[in-house]
């Protein structure tokens, strides 16, 4: 029954007769699941008494009808996105994608693959290799796409805005599924939860933001942290449908999930169910909430009184839809699965231990971060000395052709940023005449960083090819769970199997007098992060080159721009844009003997531009554009070479010194090639301060020729330090 509970949200609810109109295999179901995850959970407590899990366990019990009533009411090929509290929605969605659709737990034994997603959860949760991400995500961090399990997300509210793309994914390839993204009370309160809902109610995604409203984010309750007291009731801000129910309530959640999913997929708008519910035990462990103080046993006896595992039978028994031997048989079977995949994951001492031959090869934990490569095997990789024809383009120009030219071979290139369908090709011409040729793929979004990001990293997780334009790189910041917590460390996180084909373009805009916050290097920020791919192209020739690779690549991969390049011409191959450069190659841009200067992107072309100067001081420089920037990539092979005949090396960055990687850089060097050098590596970049929007100051700060040259004249020459 829906009622209105004020003029903007409905309540649902639902008495017995709801309950007999309900198909009596698809409660049985529900019931099992319902009797399945508490028994899990239960077991999990007691696994990690006896120190056989590792890390925290954040049981769902109590709320184990909002996930099994949830996955009851959607289609198989729907998706679903959890958070830190998760294993409830993890196994109802797991099982449901294993067991057959005739599948009944009155008559039937549960089958293999049921046992296996049992099996297999509990041992990622403990840390074990047969788990789903070969325990490297454990409780928190659960992924199981081919059930449509996009991941579940230790960082409160991380996993929405990913939840968002993989539903911008279904609508985008018209597939009539939706997406589920679970979330807690405390999410809600967080500003990636209100830029999703913004870019879902925007855009009319097929998402529901089902909202398990349990009263407490870790111990403060829902009235002391959110101003409204139907948090559901946010749904009007977004355009989007505001419904509540009871979450023990098994009836009402399915009638109003199947509503809105119906709803959805008929046209309709995205919304959020908010489903009052309530955990039993404190955040984590096996201890009520009323030991730590923030809640008393009146409260906790209240909501225990209305416990769906004590009451929910009985409401079947009196509907007269089950026997009491039929509910006791569920329950039966749903503790001999749980007991079962207990016994094969633990030796029965006293206390219990973990197998010891089903712990993880400590020899494959730095495997996976990044992708093996194979996507790349067999790419064609140039030079510009392996052309003979060229012509001239801007660097701006170069960047709008062959993100162009993706978009053509595939409609799973799809471009978001700011302002980057208007005037005529974004602020600055780096999507110069594609909004017109490709108006689906290329996206003006809100100012919304980790919005989009997110959006994106959802989208890339689920076989798009996302391309993210982030206007000044200061702004990673504003998206930083989504670019580090998130991007960069899911594909480990998750087992090592899951790619992120995700390009981030930024432009760094030093010299304009755009200020403090709108003038970083990110190149030092990003090198922080293992899973990300970084590179600056100094040239049109290499930019091409390397958006091609990073295009190919299943790795996250960061392009920096920057503003003094955008309008200088460069060679590029005549009639041919699908050659490739390499990740992690350097190239020698001028020969010499006396010292190596690293550089990168514009930097690259001012050291260049300096040769004679060099020259001048008798100085013969061996210049290098590093163009691959992450730590792993770094060509330490040439820089070997190099320094063997030239026994010094200077780092050169335009960054504030805070900022760049010279230090880290230093450092490897003279591990790697101390018998080689006969001077400590040097590093330079601009003085540590933000940059100042004044011209003169401005000037002041950024490293000038004359210092790069009496830096590097001094190391040439042995006589610095």
């Amino acid at each position: 029954k829906k009622e209105l509970k004020n003029k903007f949200i409905c309540r649902w609810t639902s008495g017995g007769g709801d309950l007999k109109k309900m198909d009596r295999v698809l409660l049985s179901r529900i019931l099992f699941e319902i009797f399945l995850i508490n028994e899990f959970e239960l077991r999990l407590l007691a696994l990690k008494k006896d120190d056989c899990v590792w890390g925290p366990v954040h049981t769902s019990i109590g709320q184990e009808a909002c996930a099994a009533a949830t996955i009851a009411a959607l289609d198989k090929g729907d998706k679903i996105a959890g958070t830190h509290r998760a294993h409830h929605q993890f196994l109802s969605k797991a099982l449901s994608h294993v067991l057959p659709e005739d599948w009944s737990p009155l008559c039937d034994s549960l089958p293999v693959e049921g046992k296996d997603v049992i099996r297999r959860t509990m041992a990622e949760i403990m840390g074990l290799a047969p788990g789903y991400c070969g325990g490297r995500g454990g409780s928190m961090h659960l992924r199981y796409i081919e059930a449509g399990i996009l991941g579940t997300n230790a960082i409160v509210g991380g996993g929405i805005p990913i939840a968002t793309g993989a539903a911008y994914a279904e609508k985008y390839n018209k597939t009539g599924k939706l997406v589920v993204c679970f979330l807690g009370d405390g999410a809600i309160n967080q500003g990636v939860f209100h830029e999703a809902c913004n870019l879902a109610g925007l855009w009319k995604l097929p998402i529901i933001f089902f909202v398990e409203n349990n009263l407490y984010a870790v111990g403060t309750h829902v009235s002391k942290s959110c101003a409204v007291k139907d948090l559901a009731v946010r749904a009007v801000s977004y355009d989007m449908d505001g419904y509540v129910v009871d979450g023990g309530d098994v009836a009402g959640v399915y009638a109003a999930v199947r509503h809105a999913a119906d709803k959805i997929r008929g046209g309709g708008r995205p919304c959020v169910i908010e489903a009052k519910c309530y955990r039993h035990y404190h955040h984590a462990g096996d201890q009520p909430g009323s030991a730590f103080g923030y809640r008393d046993k009146s409260e906790e006896k209240k909501w225990m009184d209305m416990d769906v595992v004590a009451n929910f039978p009985g409401q079947l028994t009196d509907a007269g839809l089950l026997s009491d031997a039929e509910i006791g048989g569920l329950k039966e079977k749903a503790k001999a699965g749980v007991t079962e995949a207990a016994g094969l994951l633990t030796l029965k001492t006293v206390p219990q231990t973990v197998r010891p031959e089903l712990w993880p090869d400590p020899a494959g934990a730095d495997s996976g971060i990044r992708s093996g490569g194979t996507e790349l095997e067999g790419l064609a990789y140039s030079e510009q000395e392996c052309f003979t024809d060229f012509r001239q383009i801007t660097y701006a120009n170069a960047i709008a052709e062959i993100t162009g030219r993706w978009m053509k071979k595939s409609d799973k290139v799809i471009e978001f940023g700011e302002e980057i369908a208007n005037f005529g090709g974004g602020a600055y011409g780096a999507t110069k005449g594609l909004p017109e040729k490709f108006p689906a793929q290329v996206v003006n979004t809100p100012i919304s960083e980790a919005g989009f990001v997110g959006l994106a990293c959802g989208l890339a997780m689920v076989g798009m090819r996302p391309i993210v334009e982030i206007m000044f790189p200061d702004f990673a910041l504003v998206a930083a769970d989504q670019l580090f917590n998130q991007i960069g460390k899911a594909r480990y996180m998750y087992g090592g199997k899951t790619d992120l084909p995700l390009v981030v373009r930024t432009r760094v805009a030093v010299g304009c007098g755009y200020g403090g916050q709108h003038s970083m290097d990110p190149a030092g920020l990003y090198a922080l992060f293992p899973g990300w791919r970084i590179v600056a192209p100094s040239n049109a020739f290499d930019y091409i080159g390397l958006f091609n690779t990073a295009m190919t690549s299943n790795d996250p991969v960061l392009i920096i721009e920057h503003h003094a390049l955008y309008g200088r011409n460069f060679p590029v191959p005549d009639s041919h844009t699908d050659y490739y450069v390499p990740f992690g190659k350097a190239k020698v841009l001028s020969r010499g003997t006396d010292i190596t200067v690293l550089c990168y992107g514009h930097m690259a072309n001012r050291i260049l531009s300096m040769n004679n100067a060099f020259a001048e001081k008798g100085i013969s420089a061996e210049i290098i554009d590093l163009r691959s920037l992450d730590l792993p990539s770094i060509d330490y092979d040439l820089i070997g070479q190099s320094l063997e005949k030239t026994g010094t090396v200077a780092v050169v960055e335009e960054a504030p010194s805070s900022q760049t990687l010279g230090p880290r850089l230093s450092a490897q060097i003279t591990e790697r090639f101390f018998d080689y050098l006969d001077s400590p590596p040097g590093c330079i970049g601009s003085k540590d301060v933000p940059n100042p929007v004044s011209r003169k100051l401005e000037e002041a700060v950024i490293i000038s020729d004359a210092q790069i040259l009496e830096f590097t004249s001094a190391i040439a020459k042995r006589r610095w330090r």
